[in-house]
């Protein structure tokens, strides 16, 4: 069956605006009788939001002091490596140094051995 009731668009909207009317009259009645636990609510929720900012704060502050303590012991690992790295490097300049001095040593001791039997020969042969 089909619906006898003919409604136009007129009806239909002034239907509509009624009910919205009649919503925000419901709404405006509750929200003065529950203006104080309203308020109360929003308290909470400022409270709870600021709670929650304060520990994101304090997680931030906790990750800034984390990043400057890995910087900190990042720049002592390199101090450490770069002071091992001229350790090792005069290390091996004292070594080459007393090398060259040993090598120089023998030299002059080989110079005066010749020497030695230069003079020997020549002492011989006089």
């Amino acid at each position: 069956m089909k619906n006898s009731r003919n409604t136009d668009l007129v009806d239909r909207r002034t239907a509509a605006i009624d009910a919205k009317k009649a919503l925000l009259e419901t709404y405006k009645t509750t929200m003065k009788a529950g203006e104080p636990e309203r308020l109360a609510k929003l308290a909470e929720r400022a409270a709870v939001a600021e709670a929650r900012e304060e520990r994101r704060l304090a997680r931030e502050l906790i990750k800034k002091q984390e990043a400057e303590r890995l910087l900190a012991e990042e720049a002592e690992r390199i101090a450490a490596e770069e002071a091992a790295a001229n350790a090792e490097k005069d290390a091996r300049e004292e070594a080459d140094r007393a090398r060259i001095r040993r090598v120089i040593e023998d030299e002059a001791s080989r110079k005066a051995q010749r020497d030695l039997r230069y003079a020997n020969r020549k002492a011989r042969n006089s």
